[in-house]
């Protein structure tokens, strides 16, 4: 059975062998060389699906017969004059792509061009799929590999090939160009002297500013109480538990959207877990040490200091793994300090856990640790790449063509903008054991996950769970979520909101269109696949902030007085959240 204990004995290095203990100098610095990533896994990724292709004429046949409809497709728009008329066109782009709608890419020949460049996409994205003996995955990571190829050659990202770029050199006389070779040097520079480019907003003056207090500190955490804001409070807490990649306060954003202010003024007594920002001396802090330093230590805590014996738990992204981890243990233990769980784009079930799966696999996961052996810890911005990739033409060359080809300023920071700039480290241990547990052997919604030597199992939650997935999460997407109904003996209500993994989470009453669809299955009900819950869910417009509180507020206890908090205690948001 693996345990953590087997994780931790990876993680360390001790049940390496001698002889290979001396591969890992050369390794890290291929990672490193290599921006983090394995080019085993990638030239094996290659290799594999061009051996199968090779071995398949069927395959080769249908390519054969795709180029040759595409290249006569094209050759017929250009006979044609490259009419305007997108009927008229071979190809339209996915509705998600919007790198050639501006009016310049609708005269000839950059017309042309793009339409040359969608048919090539378009081959490309044939020649990954169908390909006999390949799994879903590979076929799966093939394709992204491809897609990330062909993206890094679209015209759109090249000067002479760009006719908006073109027609703004001719407009500014080059001024374009030149203020955007001075912001290729400066980012080149920070870049090389490991700075974060531009300056984020201050935590405790711009952000992070519902008052609030330090009520409890170890090693990995501060834990925070936010001040009362009405006369009366529901009986049970609320603990919220972040994820440890970035600092806590996207739940405490800018007032107007903090969740955070919106929770305390509906009459909620809420505890924010702020994580510490780990260094080398970290490096052996594991999975258990988060797991019992975290929501265990809170959960404590909240409990003593309050004297209510329950209290709800939510928990966001990784947050909310852990949460479950922790659910799932006292459920064990005969423990009923929970009366709610709230997983907010957490996953419990890492099996179809999306695109990022397709950065992790055995390969990539040794390659890690080698860089986390040499350093101790895993930078966040390590790991900033892959996610880029994900949205690459959003968040990468979006960003080239307007900075370098346009000359165009940043856009103006905003409160999230800066969030996503203030990242935390994860100690080398309890890195290579979360990807080891969760991603590759996916131990928890196995029943494997072993806690304090025994195994703990997500059937144990008996308690009501509330569930949040976004429609367009990359990270976690909203079906591998919506896998906690199938894994514990819980009614269910789930949410689906409009948006990605952070925007679609900061939804607040008031933020234009949005929407959310929403459903209880209890756990007496008929199984439902992801499909069958959208045609029985009810669409709401609006944020999905109100329908959360309202079923805490259902599985509260009541109302009591509120009680201010000690003015001799540290102001929040703490010092854990400042350090860099």
């Amino acid at each position: 059975m693996r345990d953590m204990e087997t994780n931790r004995a990876s993680a360390e290095g001790q049940s390496i062998p001698a002889h290979r203990k001396h591969d890992r100098p050369l390794r890290s610095q291929m990672a490193q060389l290599f921006g983090g990533a394995s080019p085993v896994a990638t030239l094996s990724l290659i290799s594999n699906w061009s051996l199968h292709l090779m071995s398949a004429p069927d395959k080769q046949l249908s390519l054969a017969q795709k180029a040759q409809s595409n290249w006569v497709d094209w050759m017929n728009f250009v006979a044609k004059g490259c009419p305007a008329d997108p009927q008229e066109r071979p190809i339209a782009p996915l509705q998600s792509d919007r790198r050639f709608n501006g009016e310049a890419w609708q005269r000839p020949p950059f017309s042309a061009l793009s339409q040359a460049f969608l048919l090539a996409e378009d081959f490309a994205d044939h020649a990954t799929m169908d390909v006999p003996g390949l799994s879903p995955a590979q076929e799966a990571a093939m394709a992204f590999l491809s897609r990330q190829m062909m993206d890094a050659f679209a015209p759109s990202n090249f000067l002479p090939t760009n006719p908006e770029a073109l027609d703004q050199t001719v407009k500014q006389k080059g001024a374009n160009l030149l203020k955007g070779f001075s912001a290729f040097v400066n980012d080149t520079q920070e870049q090389a002297l490991g700075k974060k480019g531009e300056t984020p907003l201050h935590v405790g003056q711009d952000v992070a500013v519902t008052k609030g207090k330090v009520v409890y500190r170890n090693h990995l955490m501060e834990l925070i109480q936010y001040e009362p804001q009405t006369e009366k409070v529901h009986a049970e807490p609320l603990l919220i538990v972040p994820a440890w990649i970035m600092k806590y306060y996207i739940m405490d954003l800018s007032p107007e959207n903090s969740l955070v202010r919106y929770l305390v003024e509906q009459g909620f007594t809420v505890f924010m877990i702020s994580w510490r920002n780990p260094d080398v001396a970290d490096a052996e802090l594991g999975m258990a040490d988060y797991l019992a330093m975290g929501p265990l230590a809170a959960i404590d805590h909240i409990k003593e200091s309050t004297g209510s014996s329950r209290l709800h738990g939510a928990g966001y992204c990784l947050g909310g793994t852990l949460l479950s981890i922790a659910a799932a243990k006292l459920a064990r233990d005969g423990d009923d300090s929970l009366c709610s769980m709230t997983l907010i784009a957490a996953q419990t079930d890492f099996q179809e856990a999306g695109e990022l799966m397709l950065f992790i696999d055995e390969s990539q996961v040794s390659v890690l640790e080698d860089v986390m052996q040499a350093q101790g810890y895993l930078e966040a911005s390590q790991m900033a790449s892959a996610f880029a990739m994900l949205r690459a033409n959003d968040l990468l060359w979006s960003r080239m063509i307007h900075a370098y080809l346009m000359g165009e300023d940043p856009a103006p920071m905003t409160d999230l903008m800066s969030w996503n700039m203030d990242t935390t480290r994860m100690p080398a241990r309890m890195h290579s054991e979360y990807l080891r547990s969760m991603f590759l052997n996916n131990d928890l919604a196995a029943g494997r996950y072993a806690v304090d030597g025994h195994p703990v199992s997500l059937r144990d939650i008996r308690i009501p769970v509330f569930g949040v997935g976004t429609e367009t999460d990359h990270i976690a997407p909203w079906k591998s979520v919506f896998k906690i109904h199938n894994l514990g003996h819980a009614d269910v209500t789930f949410i689906l909101t409009n948006g990605g993994h952070n925007a679609g989470v900061i939804s607040e009453p008031g933020h234009a269109r949005r929407h959310y669809r929403q459903h209880t299955t209890l756990d007496r009900d008929r199984t439902l696949t992801p499909e069958d819950w959208l045609n029985q869910a009810t669409l709401n417009e609006g944020s999905w902030w109100p329908a959360w509180s309202a079923w805490l507020a259902e599985h509260s206890s009541g109302l009591q007085q509120a009680v201010p908090l000690d003015p001799a205690l540290r102001d929040a948001p703490g010092a854990y959240v400042r350090m860099t």
